[in-house]
């Protein structure tokens, strides 16, 4: 008993450890731009809150729908009286009646218990229940298309995040590598001040370089920090647990279409413009509904139950009831002309806010089209500055070997490399993170 007992044990150690390591594989595990993105839809609480709206908006149509389907109560009452006339017609009711039984004037008092079903129907309500279904049924979509405006924004806030995170890197290693290097050569020259062939101004002016240097890449380094806890929160992560990222093959932006064929395709498939055109539909439902209020209504009822002066159920005593009630609002207290104000007001005002959201939807496809064309230009520009700044870093660097130029000319060449690198960094991650947002403003992500 106790062999097995201990192989047991060992068995559960060995699977939380197994179950442990792959927790932690996981949790170290660099993400892609794909799997960072695929992760957050996943995990993100937002994406979470817009599918419970779709489904509210689909109990909402469900609760409209419920007006075409016969409505059935059970009821039970009771009712006491000595009123004469109240007394005598549930004595009727009760089927006991007895012409020689007693003082019609004075009945004393009499109880009534009645159980009873009812049955009703709506006949015509001037359309207002298929208006409300239309209306529902646009909410549904409604919020599908809002669950999908909300997965467009989440997709290129976590793309502009990882981008920013490869900028920062990128910058880091720079200030990293520009570190060792003025370090290596201030170390050199303390040499050569100590035996006389350098100035201490050339000595200081690497110093100061040294401090630069560093300056930049603890901001780097605080970039990363920063940008990394911003796509944990987009990734549904706590701000304490290990991310890591690895670099896109793909992380190249392309040359954009014609402008005019970009917004005509966002206006197309944009999904805020789409959601926001179905609001105007619903507000017209909207106003139907209150328009309909002037037409008279009819309901179809049935009823079956019996009186009795206990709880004791008898056919001899049940009845049925049946009937058809029409009517209409003759005066409401303008109630009725409220609403369709009302209606009227907020038909105009989604109709504003639709025309205002063609507005922003165009006005970003521009601004995205122009700021990815103006990346991809620095883009070019920058790299064709790093080749001639490296050039001219090597060429001042054997000129500062063989002694022609001074410490302070060879730090002006390698500043000016670094900030050309620092530039074609800035400028390719730009035309990425353009290229992302041109991607959002014409729907690309749905």
């Amino acid at each position: 008993m106790r062999t097995k007992i201990k192989r047991l044990a060992t068995v559960s150690v060995l699977c939380l450890g197994l179950v442990a390591k792959t927790y932690a594989d996981n949790e170290l595990r660099p993400y892609s731009l794909q799997q960072a993105i695929d992760f957050a839809l996943d995990n993100n609480p937002e994406i979470a809150v817009m599918q419970a709206r779709i489904d509210q908006a689909d109990a909402q149509l469900g609760e409209a729908l419920a007006a075409f389907y016969p409505q059935i109560k059970a009821s039970l009452s009771y009712q006491h009286s000595d009123n004469p006339a109240q007394a005598f017609a549930m004595i009727i009711a009760q089927r006991r009646l007895d012409f020689n039984g007693g003082d019609f004037n004075h009945p004393g008092g009499v109880d009534n218990y009645r159980p009873q079903v009812t049955a009703s129907y709506s006949l015509f309500r001037g359309g207002q229940d298929y208006y409300r279904k239309q209306a529902a049924e646009l909410g549904i979509e409604t919020s599908e298309l809002e669950k999908a405006a909300t997965r467009n924004h989440l997709i290129n806030n976590v793309t502009a995040a990882y981008y920013g995170y490869l900028a920062a890197r990128d910058e880091h290693k720079l200030s990293q590598r520009s570190i060792e290097a003025v370090d290596s050569e201030l170390s050199q020259s303390r040499i050569r001040f100590e035996a006389g062939t350098v100035l201490k101004s050339d000595v200081l002016s690497l110093e100061v370089q040294l401090a630069e240097a560093k300056d930049a890449e603890i901001q780097a380094g605080n970039a990363i920090e920063i940008v990394k806890a911003m796509l944990k929160t987009l990734l549904g992560l706590p701000v304490g647990q290990a991310l890591e990222l690895s670099e896109s093959a793909d992380s190249t932006p392309m040359t954009p279409e014609d402008f005019d064929a970009l917004l005509t395709q966002a206006l197309s498939r944009q999904p805020e413009l789409q959601a926001a055109e179905k609001r105007v539909a619903i507000a017209e439902q909207q106003l139907n509904i209150a328009e309909a209020g002037h037409l008279p209504r009819a309901d179809a009822f049935i009823s079956y139950g019996s009186d009795s002066k206990d709880l004791a159920f008898s056919s001899n005593r049940d009845n049925v009831s049946a009937g058809v009630m029409v009517e209409v609002d003759v005066f409401s207290g303008f109630a009725t002309q409220e609403r369709i104000k009302k209606a009227e007001h907020e038909l105009t005002a989604a109709r504003e806010t639709a025309r205002q959201t063609r507005l922003q939807v165009e006005q970003q496809v521009k601004t995205a089209h122009l700021k990815l064309i103006d990346a991809l230009n620095r883009q070019q520009v920058s790299a064709a500055a790093v080749r001639a700044a490296e050039e001219a870093l090597r060429l001042v660097n054997e000129q500062r070997n063989a002694g022609v130029v001074t410490v302070t000319r060879y730090i002006e060449a390698e500043v000016a490399r670094d900030k050309a690198k620092t530039r074609e960094i800035a400028a390719r991650y730009d035309a990425l993170r353009a290229e992302a947002d041109l991607k959002q403003a014409t729907g690309f992500w749905n």
